[in-house]
C-alpha cells in the first residue's frame, strides 16, 4: 500500500562528505570529524555561534539540518510546524564518555556543566528547534541499527493525527570516530513516496 505522504529532500554527512538529495555538495580529506564539520559549518556560511559550544553528535545533527532545512527556504522569524524524529544506535555515548572522564578521579573531580547538559541524545534536537523555530512533537529513539520502519510508522502518524504538517526524520549517530547522519523530510506533497523501500534507498545513496 502506497503513502500518501511524500519524501522532499533528504541530506547525508558521512566519510567527510556531505550531500543534498543525492548530489556531494562539500567535500574535506580532513579525517578528525571536528575539523570537517567546523569546516563544513563555515563553508555554508552558517550563522549560529552556538554550534561551537556543541558536542560532536548535536554539531553532526544540527548541520545536516540546517543543510536541508535551508534548501526549504523555511521563514525563521516564524514558528515551523515541523515534527523531529531521530534515531541513532549509540546514544550520546561520546559525550557521556568525557563526562564520566570527568568524574571518576576523586583527586581532580571537576564534572563540567556544559558537557553533562550533552549526556542525552535528544539535546540536538533543541538545537535544531531553537534556530528554526520548530516546537511541534520531538522523539529521539535508540535502535540496533538502522530502522526504517518505524520511522516510516512514527512519521506517517504523526501526520495522519494532524499534530504537524511536516516531519525532519533519520539517523544521526556518533560514536569516536565513527559518524553517520541521514536525515530526510516528510511532507503530504512531492516525487518520493515515503515508504520503507524509498527510505532505504536513499539511506544507502
Amino acid at each position: 500500500m502506497n503513502s500518501k505522504y511524500h519524501i522532499t529532500s533528504f541530506c547525508s554527512i558521512k566519510n567527510n562528505t556531505v550531500s543534498l538529495n543525492g548530489s556531494v555538495i562539500y567535500n574535506d580529506e580532513n579525517n578528525d570529524f571536528l575539523e570537517f564539520i567546523k569546516a563544513a559549518y563555515k563553508s555554508f556560511e552558517t550563522d549560529y555561534t552556538k554550534f561551537f559550544k556543541m558536542d560532536a553528535l548535536s554539531k553532526l545533527a544540527f548541520l545536516a539540518a540546517d543543510v536541508l532545512l535551508k534548501n526549504e527556504d523555511l521563514n525563521q522569524e516564524e514558528e515551523n510546524n515541523i515534527a523531529i524524529v531521530f534515531s541513532n544506535k549509540a546514544s550520546s555515548i561520546d559525550t557521556d564518555r568525557k563526562h564520566q572522564k570527568s568524574i571518576q578521579d576523586k583527586d581532580d573531580y571537576f564534572p563540567s556543566p556544559a558537557v553533562f547538559v550533552y549526556t542525552l541524545p535528544n539535546i540536538c534536537i533543541g538545537e535544531i528547534s531553537i534556530k528554526y523555530k520548530l516546537f511541534s512533537e520531538n522523539s529521539f529513539f535508540i535502535f540496533d541499527a538502522f530502522n526504517a520502519q518505524h520511522l516510516l510508522d512514527y512519521t506517517n502518524s504523526l501526520l495522519s493525527t494532524d499534530k504537524t504538517e511536516k516531519v525532519l526524520c533519520g539517523w544521526v549517530e556518533l560514536d569516536g570516530d565513527h559518524y553517520e547522519a541521514f536525515l530526510y523530510l516528510v511532507t503530504k506533497k512531492g516525487l518520493t513516496t515515503h515508504n520503507k523501500e524509498n527510505i532505504l534507498k536513499l539511506y544507502n545513496t
